[in-house]
């Protein structure tokens, strides 16, 4: 089935905005200074879509995904490192549709128990996302369900777009936003709402530096797949769909190591009591480590995206 959907456009993400506002959580942003952080006194607001249904900020484009077009009675299919799936699940339960989910083994036992817990047939198979899309590709051809995808459709897009609409609500004037970069949806959802008017860093773990070699390259491009944030930051390549807005609205991408990741999850749990999944933690990481450095003066957002882990995973 092709999706049609408008363009990701500010006046579209405003209408996702309204079809979806009584499905998802308006999330908290917390401001801050650098001090409170271990960093030099800047401005900080974290926007804690953490705390959004299903853990993670994907629920915004499944709900958007899942209230565009028609559903076949099959129902829908996801693939997923885990947070696209657990939140097509979340939408798919609210809306009554039947739904299947695609996860690969690196998966997050928390991400494949919430997802089971949010009643969606679960398959796990496949070592990466690129196994799990294959077979999610060959169960809707068999079956006439509707793909949904966890970054390259329009609709995802536009929800993910949500929180940049709703985030210059509530912290307008940003200087700088960090995001997290996996497959784009994200980043690039984000970047059609903001179109310059904030500066937009998307942050990668230095093993799976998608949109940084895309870039460097021109076009999307095959990039490896190796982090501790594997399971929500490592696609096999960035979408097209995302790729224009992030030449023309992303300034630049930085690069942070897997201790990075970890130093950032233990210092929003050790400093604000705010638990995070790797992925979760990897835009903060940036600051932390270095990786971008802030002017004296510039106010920082930093989008903590993710939540899906457990206490034992945390701890080690």
């Amino acid at each position: 089935m092709i999706e049609h959907t408008p363009a990701v456009t500010q006046d579209a993400i405003r209408a996702t905005s309204r079809r979806i506002r009584e499905r998802i959580r308006r999330t908290p942003v917390l401001e801050l200074n650098g001090t409170e952080l271990g960093l030099r006194a800047c401005p900080i607001a974290l926007k804690l879509e953490c705390l959004q249904h299903s853990g993670s900020f994907k629920a915004r484009g499944a709900f958007a995904s899942l209230t565009t077009g028609d559903i076949p009675t099959a129902g829908v299919a996801a693939a997923s490192g885990g947070n696209h799936g657990a939140a097509v699940a979340f939408a798919a339960q609210a809306l009554g549709i039947p739904a299947r989910i695609f996860v690969p083994t690196i998966s997050s036992k928390a991400k494949i128990d919430r997802i089971r817990a949010y009643g969606a047939d679960l398959v796990v198979e496949g070592e990466r996302y690129a196994d799990a899309l294959a077979l999610c590709t060959a169960w809707c051809t068999a079956t006439g369900a509707r793909s949904i995808h966890a970054y390259d459709q329009p609709s995802t897009l536009l929800g993910q777009g949500t929180i940049g609409l709703e985030l210059e609500e509530q912290a307008p004037g940003l200087d700088t936003l960090l995001v997290a970069v996996g497959g784009g949806g994200l980043i690039g959802g984000i970047a059609a709402w903001y179109r310059g008017r904030t500066r937009i860093i998307g942050v990668e773990p230095e093993g799976a530096p998608s949109l940084a070699m895309a870039l460097a390259a021109g076009r999307p491009v095959v990039a490896p797949q190796g982090s501790i944030a594997a399971d929500s930051l490592a696609p096999l390549q960035v979408g097209d769909l995302m790729f224009p807005l992030a030449q023309t609205y992303v300034d630049r991408v930085v690069l942070v190591a897997d201790e990075a990741i970890r130093a950032a999850q233990t210092n929003l749990w050790e400093r604000l009591r705010i638990v995070t999944e790797p992925g979760g933690a990897t835009a903060l990481a940036a600051l932390l480590a270095g990786a971008y450095q802030p002017t004296p003066g510039e106010r920082v957002g930093v989008l903590v995206c993710g939540a899906n882990t457990t206490a034992v995973d945390f701890a080690r």
